[in-house]
C-alpha cells in the first residue's frame, strides 16, 4: 500500500508531465507556424512521450489502489523566438523534469517503498534520454550556426522522429 507521500507526490508528477506535453504541444504549434514543420513533429512527438510518462504514473496508481488526481494545469509560456532557444528551453525543462523524478525517487527510498522505487527509476534513465537528445540537437545548432541550409535540413531530420511509445493509453497497469 502506498503512502499518502507517495501517492500526492506522484500526483504532482503527473500533472508535472502533462505540463510537460502542454509544453511541447504549444512548441509544436509554434515551429509548425513558423514553417518548421519538421520540427513540429519532433515537438508533437515529444508531446505524446510526455503523455505516455503521465499515463504511466496514473496506471501506476491505479494498480496500487490509490486515486490518480489531476490538479489545475497551467498553460505553458513559451518565449524562445529560434530554433536554438527553443531547444535550450527544451534541455532547461527536461533538467527540472529530471529533478523532479530525483525528488520522487528519494522519497520512495526513503519510504522504503521499493515497487514505487523500481518504477522511478524507469523514469531516471528516460530523463537521461530526454536530456540527451536536447544536447545533441543543440550541439548540431552549435556546429551549423544559424545557417538557413542547416536548419532546413535540421528541420527535415527532426520530422523523421515517430512515437516509440504506446499512444492509446486504455489498458495501461
Amino acid at each position: 500500500m502506498l503512502s499518502k507521500k507517495i501517492i500526492d507526490r506522484i500526483n504532482l508528477q503527473i500533472n508535472r508531465e502533462m505540463f510537460s506535453a502542454f509544453l511541447y504541444m504549444e512548441m509544436s504549434a509554434r515551429m509548425s507556424d513558423d514553417g518548421y514543420k519538421g520540427i513540429g513533429t519532433w515537438m508533437m512527438t515529444q508531446y505524446h512521450e510526455e503523455m505516455f510518462h503521465a499515463m504511466k504514473f496514473y496506471g501506476y496508481l491505479q494498480s496500487q489502489g490509490a486515486l490518480p488526481s489531476i490538479g489545475k494545469i497551467d498553460a505553458p509560456e513559451v518565449k524562445a523566438k529560434t530554433i536554438k532557444e527553443i531547444f535550450e528551453a527544451t534541455l532547461a525543462h527536461e533538467k527540472f523534469v529530471s529533478a523532479s523524478i530525483r525528488e520522487l525517487l528519494e522519497l520512495a527510498i526513503a519510504e522504503k517503498d521499493y515497487a514505487t522505487e523500481d518504477l522511478v527509476r524507469w523514469y531516471v534513465g528516460e530523463q537521461v534520454e530526454e536530456e540527451q537528445n536536447a544536447i545533441d540537437i543543440l550541439q548540431t545548432i552549435d556546429l551549423m550556426g544559424e545557417n538557413k541550409q542547416g536548419l532546413f535540413m535540421l528541420n527535415i531530420e527532426l520530422g523523421k522522429r515517430k512515437p516509440s511509445i504506446a499512444l492509446d493509453f486504455t489498458g495501461m497497469p
